[in-house]
This record gives C-alpha cells, structure tokens and sequence, in this order.
C-alpha cells in the first residue's frame, strides 16, 4: 500500500513537473524561476476557479494532477464562487497576484498558463471551461 501511495505522489510530482516546466519553456525561463512559474500557475488557476460555477470547478479539477488539485483548490470558498470578472478585471487580478514583469504583462501570462492547462485536459472538459467564460475574457482563453 505504502509503494503505492509513494508512486501515485511522484507520478503527480513528475506531472506538476512537466506543467511548470512549459510554463518556464514558454518564457525561456531556466528552472531556477521555478518560483515565476510556480506563481504564475497558481494566479491564474485560482481566477480560473473562482470564475467557474462549483460543479464546472470541480470537473475541471479532476483532470489536474494530484499536486496541482491541491494548489487549484487551497483557500476555496465554494461559497463565495463565480465571481464576476470581465478580461480587464481578470487581468487586474492576474497582476496583483503575479509580482513579476514579464514580457507580454498579465495578458501573456494568461495566455501561457492557459495553453500549458489546455494540454493536459480533454479537449471536452476545455471547451466546458471556456464556455462559462464571459465572451471577452473567452477571447484570451486558446
């Protein structure tokens, strides 16, 4: 039992991995940005879920890694969610939680994070996601 629980951690470690390492290949990061990366994934998936309605959240999440699963639903409050955001405000929130400059600004980061999502989910569960999105804020989503 224990192996098993010990293969399914560093099975979802080697995912997370893989996620933020196209998110540092994207901007041509080298791993000692880990912690851009790691910031930059957790901003926007946090706007993500707080956008989304609770059951759209949930089926979205269960195609994350285990480790992503978890930073995706730390601080939740299901109660308190869909939170209304345009793309201006979307983009304002994904700049106050994301301190660095980068090329491209918050829209960039957006764009990177999502695409990098989008890779590792079914194409179903993304265009569920996109579709609860504002047509605006939808137009940055690829």
């Amino acid at each position: 039992m224990a192996e098993q629980l010990h293969s399914a951690f560093e099975s979802s470690m080697d995912k997370t991995n893989v996620i933020l390492k196209e998110i540092e290949q994207a901007y041509g990061w080298p791993k000692e940005q880990r912690n851009q990366s790691y910031a930059a994934l957790r901003t926007v998936l946090h706007l993500l879920r707080d956008r989304m309605p609770v059951a759209e959240s949930v089926e979205f999440a269960q195609q994350l890694p285990v480790l992503v699963r978890g930073i995706y639903f730390d601080g939740w409050q299901p109660e308190n969610v869909p939170i209304k955001l345009n793309r201006d405000d979307f983009l304002y929130e994904v700049r106050q939680g994301f301190p660095y400059d980068v090329q491209g600004g918050p829209e960039q980061v957006v764009r990177v994070v999502l695409d990098t999502l989008r890779r590792h989910v079914t194409q179903g569960e993304w265009q569920d996601v996109k579709s609860t999105m504002p047509g605006d804020l939808a137009k940055i989503i690829p």
